[in-house]
C-alpha cells in the first residue's frame, strides 16, 4: 500500500509533544487557550525527559505507547482518516481497522525513538479554532533545522486530547485521509482491502 505512514513525517515532533498531565475532574465542552497551552507545555516537558534520559529503546517505546493511549484521541483520528468509508464498513471491519490503525500508529511513532537525543521545544501562541485549540510549538533537534509544529487539542470525554498534528503547515490526519482515499479508490472502495494492507504493514514491522 502506498500510504504515508501514520504521523511518521513528524515523529520527532510527536515524541516531544505527548506525555502525562493531570486530568480535569469535570467534563468540559471546550478547552481554553490557556488550558491547551499548559497541556502541551506539560506534556512536552515530561516526555523530553524520557527521550533525553536513560533507558533502553524498548522501555522508552513502552512508555510512549502508554502516553499515546492516554493523551491522543486515536479512535477519533482513525475514524477521521477513514472518512466517508467509515459508513461503508461493517462493525467488525471498523473494529479491525481501529485496532490496526492503533498498532501502525505506535509502530511508526516508536520506530526510531533510540535516535532522538537532545530534543527540546518551545511553546508559542494558542488560537481557538472551531474544532479545538491550536497550540504552536517549535521543536529543536541537534543538527537539524527547527520544525514548526502545531497541535490541535480538544476535550474528549472531559479530558484534553491531541486530535491532529500540523507539521510545517501540513495536517497529518488530512494527509493520511487523502492517502487512504487514494488507496480505496484503487481497490474498489474496499475497507477489507485496507485492513489487509494495514495488517501486512504490521506483520512486516514485526
Amino acid at each position: 500500500m502506498h500510504a504515508r505512514r501514520m504521523f511518521l513525517s513528524s515523529a520527532a515532533a510527536l515524541l516531544t509533544g505527548l506525555a502525562g498531565l493531570a486530568r480535569p475532574t469535570a467534563a468540559r465542552a471546550n478547552t481554553s487557550t490557556a488550558e491547551a497551552t499548559r497541556f502541551i507545555n506539560a506534556t512536552g516537558q515530561a516526555l523530553v525527559g524520557v527521550i533525553n534520559g536513560p533507558g533502553s529503546s524498548q522501555a522508552k517505546s513502552a512508555a510512549l505507547a502508554r502516553i499515546v493511549d492516554s493523551h491522543v484521541d486515536v479512535d477519533g483520528i482513525a475514524k477521521f482518516c477513514l472518512g466517508r468509508f467509515w459508513r461503508l464498513a461493517t462493525q467488525a471491519e471498523r473494529q479491525q481497522y481501529e485496532e490496526l490503525f492503533h498498532r501502525v500508529l505506535l509502530l511508526n511513532v516508536t520506530a526510531k525513538i533510540g535516535e532522538y537525543h537532545g530534543v527540546s521545544f518551545t511553546v508559542g501562541r494558542a488560537v481557538a479554532r472551531d474544532e479545538g485549540v491550536m497550540v504552536a510549538t517549535t521543536v529543536n533537534r541537534p543538527g537539524q533545522a527547527p520544525a514548526e509544529v502545531d497541535w490541535l487539542v480538544k476535550p474528549v470525554g472531559g479530558d484534553p486530547k491531541i486530535i491532529d498534528v500540523v507539521a510545517e503547515g501540513t495536517s497529518l490526519r488530512v494527509t493520511q485521509r487523502s492517502d487512504y482515499a487514494s488507496f480505496m479508490t484503487h481497490h474498489n472502495d474496499s475497507v477489507s482491502a485496507l485492513i489487509t494492507a494495514l495488517r501486512s504493514q504490521v506483520a512486516r514491522a514485526g
